[in-house]
């Protein structure tokens, strides 16, 4: 299927690995030119070899006001705004410190708030763009192990409602994509940290963080970050236009409900 991306342009956050990687894969291939962001030289380096296109790295950690003042001073202006940049860990509630609060609140919301506060009103006066916030699951049900994350996720599905709002009639879209557990950087530590059996083989892990923690999933394994790569560049693309204000489920059926 023809995307009809070809000439457009993009920014994904976060994405020399996991997600974010796929995502810039996916819209590179569909020819758009990609801006890929991280902190470290050699994981650009490494993620645009692995890409295998032309993209534009750029060194800046947009989770800090310095990081996006960076990164908007290489790239003014973009088509599309992927706000991907996030993390995760797992920790009894009673332990989650108000340093840990505010520094998920920084990284996974204000990031993706501070650049489209840049962005999007320029997406609006030339009446064509797209953002999309990369939230997660957890924001529907918020995990007993992350609680802190899953308000994070929450809050960035406000932010991209709030934002959707501003675009009656014009070009431009907002929408979220909730993507469940995916296979990505960290990924296997995190279930090692959170499951009984710690010392089983990773696809004992895998299964038993299935039938114990996330029960509801209906296909009882990680999600390749290529699927959720695919949804957003269909997302980004003039096919889905009509689709405004959504919060896209890529999650293996965890959410029980049909809206």
């Amino acid at each position: 299927m023809d995307l009809k991306l070809t000439g457009k342009s993009a920014i994904v956050t976060g994405s020399t690995a996991g997600i974010g990687l796929a995502i810039a894969r996916r819209l590179a291939q569909e020819g758009v030119t990609v801006t890929i962001t991280g902190r470290s030289q050699a994981k650009l380096d490494a993620a645009a070899a692995e890409i295998g296109l032309p993209v534009n790295a750029v060194l800046a950690d947009p989770a800090t006001a310095q990081g996006a003042a960076e990164l908007i001073a290489a790239v003014p202006t973009t088509d599309i705004l992927v706000n991907n940049l996030g993390i995760y860990e797992a920790r009894d509630f009673a332990d989650i410190s108000d340093e840990d609060w505010h520094r998920l609140f920084e990284v996974n919301v204000v990031s993706g708030a501070r650049l489209s506060r840049h962005y999007f009103p320029k997406m609006l006066e030339r009446n064509w763009g797209r953002v999309i916030f990369i939230a997660s699951e957890s924001g529907l049900l918020p995990p007993a192990e992350m609680i802190h994350y899953g308000m994070t996720k929450s809050a960035q599905l406000s932010i991209s409602r709030g934002l959707a709002e501003h675009t009656r009639g014009t070009g431009v879209t907002v929408n979220s994509v909730l993507p469940g557990p995916t296979r990505s950087e960290g990924i296997v530590d995190f279930i090692r940290s959170v499951v009984d059996n710690k010392e089983a083989p990773e696809a004992e892990r895998e299964a038993e963080f299935f039938t114990r923690l996330r029960p509801l999933s209906l296909i009882k394994r990680l999600i390749e970050a290529d699927e959720v790569g695919a949804m957003v560049a269909y997302l980004a693309s003039p096919l889905a236009a009509a689709t405004n204000g959504a919060a896209l489920r890529v999650e293996g059926g965890m959410v029980p409900t049909i809206a």
